[in-house]
This record gives C-alpha cells, structure tokens and sequence, in this order.
C-alpha cells in the first residue's frame, strides 16, 4: 500500500474485539470504537465497505461471522489493502484446516500474532503465502472438527524462498518423467446483427500450465505476437518471418514472469511454479477469426403460425470439428406446438427458457447443418405489443482453434542438469456471450 495500514481489528458481529494489532502509533486505540459506533450500530454495514470517520478511513470485509477491519490515517490503496485481507484468509485457513470464523480465532490467538507480525511490518504487506511461511511458523493450529484436510508437512531449505526472488517454488523437487502441459484457452465475445455484420467482438484469453519439472528450471515462451515478433527481429538483425501476428491487449501475467526481461526483450521468460497455474491473461479485439456463422430468417404469418429457418456454417478448417454446439433460438412465450426438420442434431422446444434448443454433439468444419421449424402459436386476445426478438445465443467448444490466431511458436525448457522435458500445446476456443440478433 502507498500509505501504510495503521491497525487491524478482528471483531465477531456485536462488535467485540477478538484479536488486533496496532502497527504504527498515528491511530489511537479506541479506532475500533467509532467504528463500532458510527457503522455497526447505525446498520450501514452493507452500504460501502470504505468509510471515513474523523480523519481515519476504515476498510472492512465480513468473513464467515468475523469482521476484519483494516484502519489507515492517510489515502491509501484500497484494492491493496482488500487484496491483502482476502490473501491473509486464505493464510488462516490452511492453518487452521480451511475454517475461519469467531471459534478459529479464539483457538490460535497465538497463531494469529505471530502471523500477523510476519505477514505485515510497520503496516507494510509482506510476503503472504502459506507454502512458504509453513517453512518456518511451524507451529500447528488447532483445527476445526469438521475439518478433513491433512495438514501440510514443512518442507525444509527455506533461506532460498524467504530471502531469494523464487517464492513460489520450492528447491529439492524431482521428476521420473519431466513434462509441460500449456493450454491456451480462449472465449469469444460477439453481438452480431440480423444482417451479418459485426455490432461487437473480442476474445478474452488465457495461458495455463502444468509443469512436472525437476530442480529449479527456466522457461522461456514465444508467441506469434507482434511486438514480440519485432523485437526478435531487432535483436537477431534480420528481417521478421511472414505469416499471422497479432496484437495483445490488456495483458497481465503470473508473478513468476520476469517482467524486466519482457519489457526489454517482449519474450515470456520465468521459474514456474510446481503444478497448476495460469501464466497470462489477454484480451483480442482486432483480427478475430469467428468459428462459426449464423444466418437466420425467422418469418411471422399472422398471429398463430412463425417459420424458422436457422443455417450455421462452420468457418473453420474441414478437418476439425467443434465440440457441445447448442443453438438457442428465441420464440414466443404463447407457443403452443412445434415442428422440427434439422439436417444434424437434434432440436426441440423448451418451454422454462422459451426457446428452440438445437444440439450437435460433434460439428464438423466448412459445414453448413440448417434448422426448419413450423411454430403454432396461442392466439390472446390481450396480446397487442408485436413480439420483441431476444437474440440466438450459441454454446461450443473447438479444440485446436484460437479466434485470435494466436500460436505457441517455441516453449524452451532449461536446467543446469540438462534433462530432456516433453512439451504439451493444446488449443481450446470456447463460447463467451455468442448472440445473433433475428
């Protein structure tokens, strides 16, 4: 936080003090009673959880029946103050058994001091994360009775990990068999009008891994994107290889990326962590490949009859094929019968939803299956407003296809033992909010 916290306060939900800690003298120790004054007892609780009362702004988060409130004398952060509360709960838990309520606090006062004095100096967060503070607080707490999670045994050689730039990963870890699983996963955003052209479209992304790696390795990512391709390019001296690039937007990574070598060199370049994490986030919202199209014609005669012709074409290659396609297409709520004829799938009428459900389990690409449906509708007599068209919405997945044409270009894998690894690539392009106006 720019401004460091001054105090932090847990309190149960009439508002008694259960544990707190003042980190600097520039608050006095009565906070917690304007606190308890001014905001519990006026019932504003859930209004803003970021009130100013004399001079002192509170920050608080309600967690199971324990009120956390953090108190700073000066402007401050508050997403860094929110985000240290969340991370410090998740600390608690794993010492207590996944449990943190007003009986959890009251069984490790101890703990929780000492924790607290190493996870936050003179109001400054430290380093939060349990794999590593298990190292050296090894000091079990007394865990809930309903709780069936094993404790984590310490692991030892910590000076590395407390004192060194790898906190999130420990040293010592061997494989038999030393493997990368990176998944690139991708949802596609589109409102396209009843014409065919594009109202709105962009994909979010994201890189996850899994890695299987002994000793303490070093990876390095490339990727077709453009800035990336550039600097390549600049630093080799030679001219940039044709073929796709594309341009990241919003990009955000893990911690273990080496920020200072991706600014200078634009390569992805980290020690990873032991197993499961997701490395970058991004955002496309130029030059997306759409995987499929849909044309619709959707014609009204009179008030008790609609026909229905839906084609989805797949735009991708012949040779893949998209997983889990549904095509929901909006109707009337008075229908009372329909009739189907689909050339793949199958289709029927889903009255809770109002719509025509139309599923492909396995759709392959350059297709075109079609939809025909008769509707009968119930004629009202109160009916007068004409029928307002909520638009088709689409459910897929396609394996091996990215709509932002991103490619995994190189994965490098180094350790000062020289072991051999066998790298994984999978692509994954799922449906995010898919809608075509009719």
């Amino acid at each position: 936080m720019p401004v460091a916290a001054s105090a932090i306060y847990f309190l149960n939900l009439r508002g008694d003090v259960l544990i707190n800690r003042l980190y600097r003298d520039d608050v006095g120790g009565n906070m917690v009673d304007a606190f308890r004054v001014h905001i519990m007892q006026t019932k504003e609780l859930g209004t803003c959880p970021v009130r100013q009362i004399g001079g002192c702004s509170f920050f608080y988060m309600r967690i199971s029946n324990v009120y956390i409130v953090i108190v700073v004398s000066s402007n401050a952060n508050v997403a860094c103050a929110f985000k240290f509360v969340v991370e410090a709960v998740m600390l608690f838990k794993s010492y207590f058994g996944g449990a943190f309520d007003e009986d959890a606090i009251r069984n490790n006062f101890v703990l929780i001091y000492e924790l607290l004095d190493e996870i936050m100096d003179f109001g400054y967060p430290q380093n939060l994360s349990p794999e590593i503070l298990k190292l050296y607080i090894t000091q079990e707490g007394v865990r809930s009775p309903f709780s069936s999670k094993v404790a984590d045994k310490p692991v030892p050689n910590a000076t590395l990990q407390v004192t060194g730039a790898v906190g999130w990963r420990r040293e010592g870890l061997v494989y038999k068999k030393n493997e990368v699983f990176l998944d690139i996963v991708e949802s596609v955003n589109l409102l396209m009008s009843s014409k065919g052209s594009v109202l709105r479209c962009d994909v979010t992304g994201k890189i996850l891994m899994k890695c299987f790696l002994s000793g303490m390795p070093d990876l390095k990512l490339g990727l077709n994107d453009k800035i990336g391709l550039e600097k390549e390019s600049q630093l080799k001296s030679r001219p940039a290889k044709s073929g796709k690039t594309i341009e990241l937007d919003d990009v955000t990574f893990h911690q273990c990326v080496n920020l200072t070598r991706f600014n200078s060199e634009k390569t992805v370049s980290f020690v990873p962590p032991d197993g499961e994490f997701e490395l970058m986030k991004y955002r496309i919202t130029e030059g997306v490949n759409l995987p499929f199209r849909v044309l619709p014609t959707i014609k009204e005669l009179g008030r008790t009859r609609m026909e229905v012709n839906v084609k989805v074409k797949s735009v991708f290659g012949a040779k893949m094929f998209a997983l889990g396609v549904v095509v929901k297409i909006p109707v009337p709520k008075q229908t009372a019968k329909t009739s189907f004829q689909v050339t793949s799938g199958r289709a029927k009428y889903n009255p809770s939803i109002d719509c025509l459900v139309w599923k492909i389990r396995k759709f392959p690409g350059q297709t075109e299956p079609t939809l025909s449906a008769e509707v009968e509708l119930i004629s009202t007599i109160n009916e007068k407003k004409s029928w307002t068209r909520p638009p088709i919405q689409m459910e897929f997945q396609v394996p091996m296809f990215t709509a932002s044409g991103l490619r995994v270009r190189f994965l490098k894998v180094w350790e000062k033992s020289g072991y051999n690894t066998v790298e994984w690539v999978r692509y994954i392009t799922k449906a995010g909010s898919y809608e075509i106006r009719c």
